[in-house]
């Protein structure tokens, strides 16, 4: 690695790039892909796995923290090191990647975009239930995070993302205090444990949190802030542990709510969103009305910090793929299309081509039943993502795609191969749950 040096070798044996030194003020890429990737449905099954299995778990959740800054670090050093972009480099691995990429991106937003409007609804209609129906709260969601994210740009999104950040970790961390956690009994979470029936909460809980298509756009997001080369490294790899540890609390802190407030009464929660409005309602009888709204207040900061994070990163990612799809015919897979300029992706029309993909198809979605050939087609596609992430880092990771002072060691190996492992029985158990 760079080590104490002052320069860092170029792609392609040019000059080298200075050696930027970190600084805890530029944090911020890795705080929005950390809360775009921690959803509400995320909380719901880390309340879950707390409630049935109390702090046994533990263990799962802060692997599941080492495993997100494996992959968000490799998705960081491709772009990097290489001064290409995560599609570039699967691009180079065939055509088959482009394929996959297209049909996922298209399906993925249609149907998340009503998901992501409809979980950001509910706390709203919840703090606000004489103003208007939940339907039309997810609308405004919607065009609220349209219009936020066409009119500014990565800058402020990056504000607007750490204001959520800073909310939902205050409120979580708040309620976890709240609930007295029995510390003996946390700690003794740390020791890996498997209790008879946890396989798929463990997997789940190391897999889950924070693991979405938004991995892959964290290499846009350091980009668009401006770190573009590979002298910007050491700061990426602070950036993105300060991330995954301020998930890591997060992430533990509802598994203490879990463990303390559901699992000692033998309170079982719903699966999906809904199951943060039931545990609204537990915590009003218990602690009272200041903290069950302040809870909702928070659940709306988790739901709303990833559908604007959605909206801005994996329409980058989309306006990536356009132009250099565009770019590319007549190259080489392999010769590398200069990116656009930093700003420029923000403006273009396949940026805003697919914000408004995000945001009026999927509006159809909130009167109609999602039909049943587009959730399966949906749930195959997105149950292979993460492996599709994880096997393609490693695969270019250690080619020569990437110059070699960059490329992967034992540890990133390791991590990598575990990762693509993980997710891969991950896949076959998502893909066993789909109702075929």
């Amino acid at each position: 690695m760079a080590g104490q040096d002052t320069t860092s070798p170029a792609p392609g044996g040019g000059a080298a790039h200075p050696v930027r030194k970190p600084s805890w003020k530029m944090v911020g890429p890795g705080m929005v892909v950390a809360a775009t990737g921690v959803g509400a449905g995320d909380l719901v099954a880390t309340l879950i796995a707390g409630s049935k299995f109390g702090y046994t778990l533990l263990w799962a959740a802060v692997l599941g923290c080492v495993v997100k800054i494996a992959l968000a670090e490799a998705t960081g050093r491709w772009h990097l090191a290489t001064g290409r972009t995560i599609f570039d480099g699967w691009r180079s691995l065939g055509p088959w990647t482009t394929v996959y990429f297209a049909v996922y991106v298209v399906l993925w937003g249609f149907v998340y975009g009503a998901t992501a409007m409809s979980s950001s609804a509910l706390p709203l209609a919840a703090l606000f239930p004489d103003v208007m129906p939940l339907k039309a709260w997810a609308i405004l969601t919607g065009l609220l995070g349209l219009v936020f994210v066409w009119t500014n740009r990565y800058a402020v999104v990056e504000k607007i993302m750490m204001v959520f950040v800073g909310v939902m970790f205050l409120v979580v961390v708040y309620v976890a205090i709240r609930v007295a956690p029995d510390l003996p009994r946390a700690l003794a979470g740390l020791l890996p444990v498997l209790p008879s029936g946890s396989i798929v909460y463990t997997l789940g809980l190391v897999g889950g949190v924070g693991g979405t298509i938004t991995m892959a756009a964290y290499g846009y997001w350091i980009n668009a802030k401006g770190w573009t080369d590979s002298g910007w490294m050491k700061m990426m790899r602070l950036d993105n542990r300060v991330a995954y540890l301020t998930t890591g609390v997060f992430v533990i802190a509802m598994l203490i709510v879990g463990a303390e407030l559901l699992h000692a009464s033998q309170v079982a929660l719903a699966s999906g969103d809904k199951g943060l409005l039931e545990l609204d309602r537990i915590l009003g009888d218990r602690f009272g009305g200041f903290t069950a709204k302040l809870f909702l207040v928070g659940f709306f900061a988790a739901s709303y910090s990833s559908l604007v994070g959605v909206w801005h990163g994996v329409s980058l990612m989309f306006a990536d793929f356009v132009e250099r799809m565009r770019a590319a015919r007549g190259l080489d897979a392999d010769a590398g299309v200069a990116p656009l300029a930093r700003g420029e992706q923000e403006r273009s029309w396949p940026f805003r081509a697919y914000l408004l993909w995000l945001t009026f198809p999927p509006m159809t979605l909130l009167w109609l039943d999602e039909p049943f050939g587009l959730v399966i087609a949906y749930g195959v596609l997105g149950a292979f993502f993460m492996p599709f992430l994880a096997v393609t880092l490693l695969w270019l990771l250690n080619s020569s795609r990437t110059p070699a002072e960059w490329r992967n060691r034992g540890l990133s190996n390791v991590l990598l191969g575990a990762s693509a492992l993980l997710f891969l029985v991950l896949c076959v158990q998502e893909l066993r749950e789909l109702p075929w």
